[in-house]
């Protein structure tokens, strides 16, 4: 990965962020894009037309977004860096160091890459820093283009996995701590490209009876304990081989509370000290970032995402009031916002409200707020996906998984999301592999992935396996309104008329005055063949 020195600073577009001297500041997309055009043309005067038309292509924006980026660029640079041409435009002044690698040879002392050579690489750093900000505006990923990692690449990973921290004695910050623990060092460790990072089922729930998918063999397991005594937290860490059962690493630690997020900076590197995978350091870098280090707002934001997680409206309206809380605790909390875009999507979705148009459109902004202020967080990516599902934008979902699975590679959601637009989208047979992937990442999960296979299978004509696997989903979720609805239309595609019927009560009972038509408002099909089959079947049971 290309770096670019301007002044004292080390610039990775890639990753959109400067370091110098120890001290490392993140850009948002449009402003790392403003830096490296003026980085192309060191010491010219470009005008504001020109960045107008280049950062921002076809989008009619005010003057005044460009001067925002220019003065979050100083602020970040210092003064002295970029200059300001009345009525002309902008140039950067600062003096242009030599272009290098991530692990760069040895340089020879006093020599200097000519600034035209300069340039000439920094218009190809341009082009790459375009992946990040001109999606919305220009970039398509074309299908079978996902550049996604090869399952055989995979396979030569050494796999981990994180088995939920336990929470000793009652207390239920502790159990808070040890859940965002758990949650945070799996996102770290997902974050690598070197291994594979294995799901579990949370404690208390059950394994799989059976899973499409194989899942590898899982190497090594980090798994711990968190307690709080008065002021203080303890946590006891340890990093096993799993085949052997032998210990490789255990660490205790005892520090006061507000010591709680360096300990989450230290795990994953010390973990990744003893196993057995490439690591760059930009990935480190990455994993080092930390979403909050306010832990009232940690403690409310994990309140919140235990509400949303179980779907339902009262739930989804403690969550929203927790992320709002969590948000006023910590303005720059981005997956903060990302949870909150997520309820008013679960308005629209769920039809919660009268104003569906209005909740779909607060959760868009929600989210592209949540982006802005961190891109490197694999929620931001999610949310943003899930809200053009809604918004019935298939080749922006895409996009948005694409770079989610290359900043995380093990990032079993979003594969199985992915797999979910294939389907809806009229191409089942590309989902299941990617439901394949998803569940080899997370052996253990929940109804949804379930439902999403079994979905695929139906669109097939499989009616076996779409059996097994709607199943599945109302095993672990009896009451989740869509899979019964697509068993009721297996039932009937069966020929069991007697089935369908009786699920079409259940549907009945789960939501009163149920109304397919009504329903399918909000519903992301959009494959025209399927859509009719399913209004045919809810029309034959009367709903």
């Amino acid at each position: 990965m290309l770096k670019l020195q301007i002044g004292d600073w080390i610039v990775e577009p890639e990753l959109n962020q400067l370091s110098a001297a120890g001290k490392m500041v993140k850009l948002e997309p449009k402003a790392m894009a403003v830096l490296v055009y003026l980085a192309e043309r060191p010491g010219e005067v470009v005008s504001r037309e020109a960045l107008l038309g280049t950062v921002w292509p076809g989008v009619i924006v005010s003057d005044d977004a460009l001067t925002q980026v220019v003065i979050k660029l100083r602020k970040a640079l210092g003064e002295g860096y970029i200059q300001t041409i009345s009525k002309r435009g902008y140039r950067l002044v600062a003096p242009m160091g030599p272009l290098v690698e991530s692990a760069p040879a040895p340089a020879q002392p006093g020599r200097r890459i000519p600034w035209r050579v300069a340039a000439g690489i920094a218009a190809l750093l341009l082009v790459a820093a375009g992946a990040w900000w001109v999606w919305e505006e220009r970039a398509l990923v074309a299908p079978g283009q996902t550049a996604i990692p090869a399952e055989a690449e995979r396979a030569a990973q050494p796999t981990v996995t994180v088995r939920p921290f336990e929470a000793l004695g009652n207390d239920p910050d502790a159990a808070l701590l040890a859940r965002g623990l758990t949650a945070d060092l799996m996102t770290d460790l997902s974050k690598l490209s070197g291994l594979s990072l294995i799901g579990v089922a949370p404690l208390g729930e059950p394994a799989a009876a059976a899973t499409p998918a194989v899942a590898p063999p899982i190497r090594y397991f980090v798994s711990g304990s968190v307690q709080r005594v008065d002021d203080r937290l303890r946590l006891h860490v340890h990093l096993t081989d799993a085949q052997t059962g032998k210990p490789l690493w255990s660490e205790r630690f005892d520090r006061p509370l507000s010591g709680f997020f360096a300990i989450q900076d230290e795990l994953g590197p010390k973990i990744l000290q003893i196993l057995p995978a490439k690591v760059s350091e930009a990935e480190l870098r990455r994993m080092a970032q930390r979403h909050t280090r306010n832990l009232e707002a940690y403690e409310t934001f994990q309140r919140g995402q235990a509400a949303l997680l179980v779907r339902q409206k009262a739930e989804n309206e403690k969550a929203r009031e927790m992320f709002r809380r969590a948000i006023a605790l910590d303005a720059a909390f981005a997956r903060a916002y990302a949870g909150l875009a997520l309820t008013h999507a679960a308005d629209y979705r769920n039809q919660w409200t009268e104003d569906g148009a209005a909740a779909l459109e607060r959760a868009f902004e929600l989210a592209r707020t949540a982006r802005e202020i961190n891109p490197d967080i694999r929620e931001t990516y999610w949310v943003l996906a899930f809200v053009h599902l809604e918004r019935r934008e298939p080749k922006q979902v895409l996009r948005y998984l694409v770079t989610a699975v290359q900043l995380y590679p093990s990032y079993a959601d979003a594969y199985a999301f992915m797999a979910g637009i294939k389907t809806y989208t009229g191409r089942p047979a590309e989902a299941v592999p990617l439901m394949r992937t998803a569940m080899r990442l997370n052996p253990e999960a929940g109804y949804l992935y379930f439902l999403i296979l079994g979905r695929a299978y139906l669109a097939l004509g499989d009616l076996e396996q779409a059996r097994v696997n709607l199943e599945h989903a109302l095993r672990r979720n009896p009451e989740d309104l869509e899979t019964n609805i697509y068993m009721a239309a297996l039932h009937l595609a069966a020929g069991d008329k007697h089935a369908a019927a009786w699920k079409a009560d259940e549907i009945r009972v789960l939501q009163p005055g149920f109304s397919g038509r009504r329903w399918l408002e909000t519903h992301p099909l959009t494959d025209p063949a399927q859509k009719r089959r399913l209004v045919q079947a809810l029309a034959e049971l009367g709903l």
